[in-house]
């Protein structure tokens, strides 16, 4: 359930990406088509690039326990709170209520589009249906259909509406509609969704507009045309309707100069947004303990005599993990915690997190976590005559005979382990509560009796790129702060005024293993975009005519719409030299834009660079590791 919650949230931020893309980038260019297709593909990415996951394994080394066998094992006792699953569980009936609700309403709009088709008289011409009807109704087309009024408009309103109509159906904005219906029903919860499904049905109107006045005669009564059809207000919702309520903005799109091909860039720079979106979140650390032998392994290997395997898989269920834990605890005295499970909608795993105890130490951990059903996995069990015992997690039981941990009596250390979080020295239980996903870096530094692991977070990396840093009053990189041996630090100051840092070392400088490690390239700096959009100039608003027949209703309220009309395109007539005058803004604009874009392309060209910079920097810095 909590899988499904998250994917949620993060095809939710995805869709209001998108939008913010679109309105604040290509919402005033005149590329409709291509809009159109990219706030499309912008919905069908939102709900498919969060099913995909990369998994990154980061090693770290193991922590060798000794056990003392004398000691009786402790019982533990898990009370469990089952306040998440009802919050959850009241989420779930609040989230499919809405989406009912909504479905339901979509299966309405069909059922009072089929009472509007029932029994009309249906003309075919070409590829199209023609429906004429009596009803005050806005005109609309759903797939090739196309209904209206024609009693309600002169024979030249009604060819530029059919033209209209017809650009609806020969590009199949009807389905348009429907995904855009589907998505609001999947994502009501999500504000941006309803703000996208308006940007979808205005986009849909400018590029009927477009291809409409293309075969029109004349613009300016299309545009008169729009105004009249604006006093209809009935409509069917899954339908193409020639009236939006945005008849200013159609207006302002039908006589605004068609942008230049040079701003189709625009459409590329989601890309990078869309690739920090799968590093950030769709990628999945785990933390894996490396296998350490003993040097004890070998008498082991030799005097084996059982060896006992508890796999789990994603259809374990909970009552085999409560009796794979029994048995652990009756044949070996070895408490089996299992935690942090999750499962899927058909029940599967995909989450969960061993502790395998003896006494109060931890002899090993392993969790994995994720979207999908976890892979099989087994917990390794084996004991010589000897008593000493071999403990392991391992998808293959022949990882017995090759590597394991041993557990003895007394038995000694491996190394002596030190761990470091941002500089500072912490416990195995401090290493166990870090997220993975807040590392940054990692480094374990080897000597013949002593081990460090040594962990830099995003949070502290964020702190000190911010700040300037001094080792004994020389200048210093970020890189060589990360090779600094911190055992040497006699003194730290931090200036947050200043954003300074300062460390003072005991005898000099000293760094840690790796001493060669690459200085990662600086990314170029995007060009600033300055420069104002001119604003249209204010329209008057139409009068809105009387309901009824203009000829059998009421007649001398049509006439005062008629004058009302006389007077709002007088009105109209004398914007015409402001309309000009905002064409020559607009040139103007284009033309101030062409710096800025020249800007972009070169800006780009320094990023591939970058980007190929970046690859050699991880290679390298990976070769560097290694070493």
């Amino acid at each position: 359930m909590e899988a499904f919650y998250i994917y949620l949230i993060k095809s939710s931020g995805l869709i209001a990406l998108f939008y913010l893309a679109y309105h604040f980038m290509l919402r005033k260019e005149t590329f409709f088509t291509s809009n159109r297709w990219f706030l499309l593909l912008g919905l069908f990415t939102s709900v498919l690039l969060p099913l995909v996951v990369f998994t990154k394994i980061i090693w770290v080394e193991p922590t060798p326990v000794n056990y003392d066998w004398s000691s009786l094992p402790i019982t533990t006792t898990v009370n469990e709170d089952h306040t998440e699953e009802y919050i959850y569980l009241g989420l779930a009936m609040l989230y499919c209520m809405g989406a009912l609700y909504l479905l339901t309403k979509f299966g309405f709009d069909f059922y009072s589009l089929q009472k509007v088709f029932k029994g009309k008289i249906i003309k075919r011409q070409a590829d199209f249906k023609f429906i004429d009807l009596q009803d005050n109704l806005a005109p609309f087309s759903f797939f090739n259909t196309i209904v209206y009024n024609s009693s309600l408009y002169t024979t030249a309103e009604l060819e530029n509406i059919l033209e209209h109509e017809k650009v609806h159906c020969e590009q199949n904005h009807t389905a348009d509609v429907l995904i855009e219906r589907v998505f609001c029903a999947i994502f009501w919860f999500n504000p941006f969704m309803w703000l996208y499904k308006k940007a979808i049905l205005q986009n849909l109107e400018f590029i009927a507009d477009s291809e409409a006045t293309k075969k029109t005669s004349d613009k300016k009564a299309y545009q008169f045309t729009l105004l009249k059809i604006t006093t209809h207000e009935n409509c069917v919702a899954i339908t193409n309707h020639f009236y939006q309520s945005l008849i200013k903005k159609r207006i302002v799109m039908l006589n605004k100069n068609q942008s230049k091909k040079s701003n189709s860039w625009k459409y590329v720079l989601i890309i990078p947004a869309l690739v920090a979106f799968v590093i950030l979140f769709q990628v999945n650390v785990i933390a894996q303990e490396k296998i350490a032998v003993q040097a004890t392994t070998k008498i082991i290997k030799a005097n084996e005599k059982s060896v006992d395997v508890y796999k789990i898989d994603k259809n374990t269920t909970d009552e085999e993990l409560k009796e794979k834990s029994s048995n652990l605890k009756e044949n070996y005295a070895i408490i089996a915690t299992f935690s942090g499970i999750k499962r899927n909608s058909k029940n599967e795993l995909t989450a969960i997190k061993v502790d395998l105890k003896k006494g109060k130490e931890i002899a090993q951990k392993m969790e994995t976590k994720g979207t999908e059903a976890i892979n099989e996995f087994g917990i390794i069990v084996s004991k010589d005559d000897n008593g000493m015992l071999t403990v392991n997690f391992g998808s293959d039981e022949t990882i017995i005979n090759q590597k394991s941990i041993v557990i003895a009596p007394n038995a000694p250390s491996v190394t002596e382990k030190e761990i470091f979080i941002n500089g500072k020295k912490v416990s195995q239980d401090d290493l166990d509560k870090i997220d993975p996903n807040e590392i940054a870096t990692m480094n374990v530094n080897k000597n013949d009796d002593k081990q460090e692991i040594r962990i830099i977070t995003n949070n502290h990396r964020k702190m000190i790129n911010e700040n300037d840093i001094y080792i004994n009053n020389e200048k210093v990189s970020q890189n060589e702060l990360d090779r600094l041996d911190q055992s040497t630090i006699e003194r730290m100051d931090v200036n947050k005024d200043g954003k300074t840092i300062r460390i003072i070392t005991k005898n000099g400088i000293q760094y840690s293993q790796e001493r060669n490690l690459p200085v990662p390239p600086t990314p170029p700096t995007p060009p600033v975009f300055k420069i104002k959009t001119p604003a249209p100039p204010a329209f008057p608003k139409a009068p809105k005519a009387p309901k009824g027949d203009p000829i059998k209703g009421d007649k001398k309220a049509w006439k005062e719409f008629e004058k009302k009309m006389e007077d709002y395109e007088a009105k109209m007539k004398k914007l015409e030299p402001q309309m000009e005058a905002f064409d020559k803004q607009m040139e103007e604009f284009d033309k101030k834009m062409e710096p800025f874009n020249k800007e972009m392309e070169a800006f780009e060209k320094k990023m591939k660079v970058y980007e190929q910079q970046m690859e050699e920097y991880h290679s390298n810095l990976e070769r560097e590791r290694k070493k």
